[in-house]
């Protein structure tokens, strides 16, 4: 672990060098590489140089006890190496988390869908709550909404949302989410107060740039429309909408949140080129599970990862057997304490995977 640390530091110094220069300094690209790198490994950096002048510190009161010391004096150094051995133990702890390799996508922001599976108006109802759920989760991390596309029903709720988050982390925190939700509740239209279950799926992927996903021009059909409301009136009588088919792979996006086609249209590709990310990314992690299953991953779309118990105000999380009766608080945006159980749970689980 060390000869590792020694290396990342040795890069690091490395980087320094490079945006120094002035060929780099000119070079927008590389610059921009050369910066990032350097922002990845500055805190395993900094952690590693606290670790080695805590070991220094440790090994000059170590010698310290070899020499005549009165009793105070002996008591003191002693109590002082017992502080340093709990840093020396936290420090160690936290470059082991560091050195776990990073996913690529933890910085960028999210495309979420969200849509009404099993339940029919009820299931609906619950694609909304969690939308807000996320929205709500999203203001308190100081990230932007917005929606692309959304699909409302008679009663409330969605038959399907997309919508981006914008924020920095976004995805390192919200991938988890990849998945179909449950819910058990009494419907406000249940007479008999009998407890329905119905679900909702999520998915979650991380937005990707034109150099990251390869899509031609010729692969894409372009079909504009009028754009329609609740009941499929039409609310623009331009045709501004715009649905995207990918041939090679049949994936079809619609959009017609803005009132300029231009607009609709870029909208659609950030989707597009997200779903094709995530199909080649559920494809090479396909290959991956086969060989070694995590523990706790994006998750399949259809696998069932969390359970809402209204009667109970419960919620538990199937993937990690979390269970919180705050059910209220959760929805209300406070669910951060089942997302950072998550990511505790995938960081020992992938340190366990490092030291095989």
């Amino acid at each position: 672990m060390f000869d590792r640390l020694q290396a990342v530091e040795d890069r690091y110094e490395k980087l320094n060098e490079l945006l120094s220069d002035p060929d780099i300094v000119n070079d927008p690209a590389k610059l921009r590489d050369y910066s990032k790198e350097q922002s990845d490994i500055q805190e395993t950096v900094e952690v590693y140089r606290q670790y080695k002048e805590a070991k220094e510190q440790y090994a000059d009161a170590k010698m310290m006890l070899e020499d005549k010391l009165d009793a105070d004096m002996r008591e003191m150094v002693k109590e002082e190496m017992s502080e340093l051995e709990e840093t020396l133990s936290d420090l160690e702890a936290r470059m082991k988390v560091l050195l776990i390799p990073k996913d690529p996508n933890d910085d960028k922001n999210v495309i979420m869908e969200i849509r009404g599976a099993a339940g029919g108006d009820e299931a609906a109802l619950f694609a909304g709550d969690l939308y807000r759920m996320y929205s709500r989760y999203a203001e308190t991390n100081g990230w932007k909404i917005d929606v692309i596309e959304a699909s409302t029903t008679g009663v409330g709720g969605y038959k399907e949302i997309i919508f981006m988050i914008n924020g920095r982390g976004a995805y390192s925190k919200l991938k988890y989410e990849n998945g179909a939700h449950r819910v058990q509740r009494v419907p406000e239209t249940e007479s008999g107060g009998r407890i329905h279950t119905s679900t909702a799926t999520v998915a979650v992927m991380p937005e990707t740039e034109e150099v990251e996903v390869e899509v031609h021009d010729k692969d894409i059909r372009v079909d504009t429309f009028a754009s329609s409301g609740p009941g499929g009136q039409s609310v623009n009588t331009t045709m501004s909408a715009v649905r995207l088919t990918h041939l090679p792979t049949g994936i079809v996006v619609s959009c017609q949140d803005e009132k300029s086609q231009i607009k609709n249209k870029e909208k659609a590709m950030k989707v597009l080129r997200a779903r094709i990310y995530d199909k080649f990314q559920k494809e090479a992690q396909a290959e991956y599970d086969a060989v070694r299953k995590s523990a706790v991953g994006t998750g399949d779309r259809s696998e069932r990862i969390r359970t809402y118990n209204f009667p109970q105000n419960r919620v538990t999380d199937h993937r990690i057997g979390l269970t919180i009766q705050k059910l209220d608080q959760i929805l209300e945006g406070k669910v951060s304490e089942v997302i950072d159980a998550l990511i505790v749970e995938d960081q020992s689980s992938r340190l366990e995977n490092l030291e095989d």
